[in-house]
């Protein structure tokens, strides 16, 4: 990858955002769902619950805006983003005892949820520091925190090592697909595509670790 990469003029049509900008609102919500259950399993109160789903579910898309300089920070210049995740964790508080089993972290509903999640987010910040010109590897951190940044804060205010640090093929799924974007776009592939398949790869290597029990080597001290 070169070190550096002009802004891009291919953008994607109007359609396309508005379809996932959707897609955004929902994969907020059920990152504001693994906040409030970790939250609940911490024995947090109600406020707790908000306070960690919120982390959750917009502190990476946070820190991305911050590290770039970018204002209104895009959930204080669209307060739907707050408002579902309200709802979402008032909801999930109401129902984890009735209907706990359906909202728990290895649902395999949930799962796949929050993969897509992880694949749109990653993606997403991916195509903001793209457009603002940044490198390719900044283009690849960035999009990798704004994945798996608001995990990384809810399991550090929870007292958990962040998935980010375990084996689990997580953060380096968000790496993978960010990788095969750039890519595919070095390759001249549209815009539209290469971000499509580039949320597959995140998708694809994400279940794949976690259908066959892969994970990063854990490197030993022998003494």
């Amino acid at each position: 990858m070169s070190s550096s990469a002009p802004p891009s003029q291919e953008s994607l049509t109007p359609k396309a955002r508005i379809v996932l900008y959707w897609m955004d609102l929902a994969g907020v919500a059920v990152f504001a769902i693994s906040g409030a259950l970790a939250a609940m399993q911490a024995r947090l109160d109600l406020f707790g619950v908000l306070v960690l789903a919120a982390i959750t579910a917009i502190g990476g898309g946070t820190l991305r805006d911050l590290l770039l300089g970018r204002h209104p920070i895009f959930w204080m210049s669209d307060t739907r983003y707050i408002k579902v995740i309200g709802l979402t964790a008032l909801f999930t508080a109401l129902l984890a005892n009735s209907w706990g089993h359906l909202l728990a972290t290895g649902n395999g509903a949930l799962v796949i949820a929050d993969t897509l999640g992880l694949a749109l987010f990653a993606l997403c910040g991916a195509e903001i520091a793209e457009e603002a010109g940044k490198s390719r590897l900044v283009v690849v951190l960035l999009g990798t925190i704004t994945a798996s940044g608001g995990g990384v804060m809810r399991d550090l205010l929870t007292s958990q090592v962040p998935l980010l640090l375990r084996r689990d093929i997580y953060a380096s799924a968000a790496i993978g697909g960010i990788a095969g974007y750039l890519a595919l776009r070095a390759l001249g592939l549209p815009r539209q595509a290469a971000f499509i398949a580039g949320m597959l790869m995140v998708v694809a290597l994400r279940l794949a670790a976690l259908h066959y029990g892969w994970q990063l080597p854990a490197p030993q001290l022998s003494f």
